[in-house]
């Protein structure tokens, strides 16, 4: 019964949607196929071009020259290189904010794209290739797209676009402040107030064509832990003599896989504890007075998110405490759970439906990445999804993933979120009883 009605609720926002100006629908999705050469050649010339977090300023003159041109009122320096934009109708409306996220990796490409990347970079004190290895530039260039279509047909619309081209999303350089955490305290969302946001991805894994999306948690939690061991310092041959920080963290690392394997309720969401990084000794010889080792902790419920930070600095210590050594844990909470407002799902799914067709519109399980779009779905309602970009010819197990130096996109997916993007924002604002 409860299927029969959903489908019922879902038909009838459909046929609203459907109803919603025909003329209007029809003239974007022209100009969606017109404005995708356009596209195409700005995420070219992002992706020669990618800039580090906190560091995108010539990505944000580029983004600010084409906002400028269109009208829209344009306000740089946000988050330190964010560039937001206004459309305003002049006409009584929600106020709808629309993200893209700007920032490279340091990652050095190896695909034979005629556009690689050739840029080198400091990051962390080592030379590195810098490279848009998870498709900000995609995000970027299609928000540039959307921008320039719904300021043509601005007479057609109400209420007020925020454009938000955000810094840092792959986070801010240590010591620094950044991404959409210092974007919501800047007041992004605010001056006019935004009523929702949608935020897209692209997806290197997903076949070309298809939307995902997921009500809920559809990204993880994601916080950095670090721990130190202290023992006691010894000849390599007389290991008896020590307190090994070796052997001790070795034994704190698989006992925190025990944590998520043995006292992780697993069928009520998914859950991940990662070692990442371990510094240890100088010399062969040497057991060393101390051993440093640091992950990553992904979660997408707060109760499970809490019961396992509180078991790692349980494991830790007491492993330590039982060889005599000690151990320090830190616990640093980082981006929250990306979840979408199950209501405002439920309501603009048939626009991913419009745009994508209803077979290529699928609900997936969640996802133990990351994303700091979670940082304005605490402040308002928000919603999140995937556009499918994996070439036709790859095999969905073997094809290079995210933050990966043969990451690669197929660029015909780009109108399906332009379509995407657009429909939502129309959608909602016919939709709006402002």
């Amino acid at each position: 019964m409860k299927k029969i009605l959903l489908f019922l609720l879902l038909t009838a926002t459909q046929q609203t949607i459907a109803q919603v100006n025909p003329k209007l629908q029809a003239k974007l999705d022209q100009q969606a196929k017109e404005v995708e050469a356009k596209v195409i050649d700005w995420r070219r010339h992002l992706h020669q071009n990618p800039e580090l977090s906190n560091r995108e300023t010539k990505t944000a003159a580029y983004i600010e020259a084409h906002l400028k041109s269109l009208g829209l009122k344009v306000q740089t320096g946000v988050a330190l290189t964010g560039v937001v934009a206004l459309l305003e109708t002049g006409k009584p409306g929600p106020v709808i904010a629309l993200r893209a996220d700007m920032d490279a990796l340091p990652v050095t490409e190896r695909n034979s794209l005629p556009f690689a990347s050739k840029v080198k970079a400091t990051f962390n004190g080592q030379e590195t290739g810098v490279m848009h290895a998870c498709g900000h530039d995609t995000h970027v260039a299609m928000l540039m797209g959307v921008a320039e279509i719904l300021s043509k047909n601005k007479a057609d619309l109400k209420g007020t676009i925020k454009f938000i081209f955000q810094p840092a999303e792959e986070g801010a350089p240590v010591g620094e402040e950044g991404g959409a955490s210092l974007m919501v305290k800047e007041g992004v969302l605010e001056n006019p107030k935004v009523e929702v946001i949608f935020g897209l991805h692209i997806s290197s894994i997903t076949p070309l064509g298809k939307l995902t999306y997921r009500p809920g948690g559809i990204l993880a939690a994601a916080d950095n832990y670090s721990i130190k061991v202290l023992g006691k310092q010894a000849h390599g041959s007389a290991p008896w003599m020590s307190i090994d920080p070796i052997v001790v963290s070795a034994q704190i690392i698989t006992g925190l896989q025990t944590i998520i394997s043995r006292q992780t309720e697993l069928t009520k969401e998914a859950a991940v504890i990662t070692v990442g990084r371990i510094q240890a000794g100088i010399r062969e010889n040497i057991i060393p007075e101390e051993a440093f080792f640091a992950g990553t902790i992904r979660t997408l419920d707060t109760a499970m998110q809490q019961k396992i930070h509180d078991k790692i600095i349980l494991t830790a210590t007491k492993i330590a405490e039982s060889a005599g050594a000690k151990a320090e844990v830190t616990i640093r909470r980082g981006t929250p759970v990306t979840y979408n407002d199950p209501a405002l799902t439920q309501k603009m799914a048939p626009s991913l439906q419009k745009a994508a067709g209803a077979q290529n519109t699928v609900v997936i399980n969640a996802i133990t990445g990351a994303e700091d779009f979670a940082f304005y779905q605490k402040k308002v309602p928000g919603f999140f999804f995937f556009v499918g970009a994996m070439p036709p010819d790859q095999d969905p197990n073997t094809v290079p993933s995210h933050h990966t130096p043969d990451f690669m996109v197929d660029e015909k997916a780009f109108i399906t979120g332009i379509k995407a993007m657009l429909d939502l924002t129309v959608d909602y604002m016919y939709m709006s009883k402002k």
